[in-house]
């Protein structure tokens, strides 16, 4: 099983990154050791922003479609989403608008997990509502979603684990719907 993990992020040092590294962890070592499993870092795919104009002066940049490719060759995707005044960053947005100007559908119907560390006590609440909800109409089959807060308090970054039992339980849940 291939699967493609990217925090939905361009921040180097973000939580985010370090849980859906720990995410990809966790499933090689507990659930699919033969698992391909690829990290993309989001600011390997900086571009123009969006617009119409751009799009009908200079096409769909090359970064969007390798994006989209990348995506097009996983079984399945693995995202955690950083919250921007309870939305996505500008990064992600850019690169999926760019991405559903090759096809709407721009997860191809693969199977994804969600996931938002936040440090506050919503854990990205309010990010993952939105991806949530419009996963279906971007051919998202979503398998599982869950939220981290405060992230300090229940990711021990030192170890790259979590502290909370009971997170550790979700994820690993969360992994098994995704490879099941």
């Amino acid at each position: 099983m291939k699967i493609l993990a990217f925090a939905a992020t361009n921040h180097k040092n973000s939580i985010n990154k370090q849980l859906v590294t720990h995410a990809t962890e966790v499933l090689k070592t507990d659930l699919a050791e033969d698992a391909d499993v690829e990290i993309i870092d989001l600011n390997d795919y900086e571009m123009p922003i969006f617009s119409p104009e751009r799009e009908t002066e200079g096409g769909v940049p090359d970064l969007a479609h390798k994006f989209f490719n990348k995506i097009g060759v996983a079984d399945a995707v693995i995202i955690s989403f950083a919250e921007y005044n309870g939305n996505y960053t500008v990064a992600y947005k850019n690169i999926f608008d760019w991405a559903s100007r090759i096809q709407m559908k721009v997860f191809q119907d693969k199977k994804v997990m969600h996931m938002s560390g936040s440090i506050g006590p919503g854990g990205g609440a309010n990010v993952l509502r939105v991806a949530n909800d419009s996963a279906p109409f971007f051919g998202s089959d979503l398998k599982a979603s869950f939220s981290v807060g405060p992230f300090s308090e229940k990711f021990d970054s030192k170890k790259g684990a979590f502290a909370d039992p009971e997170l550790a339980q979700t994820l690993r849940s969360s992994l098994k719907a995704l490879v099941a």
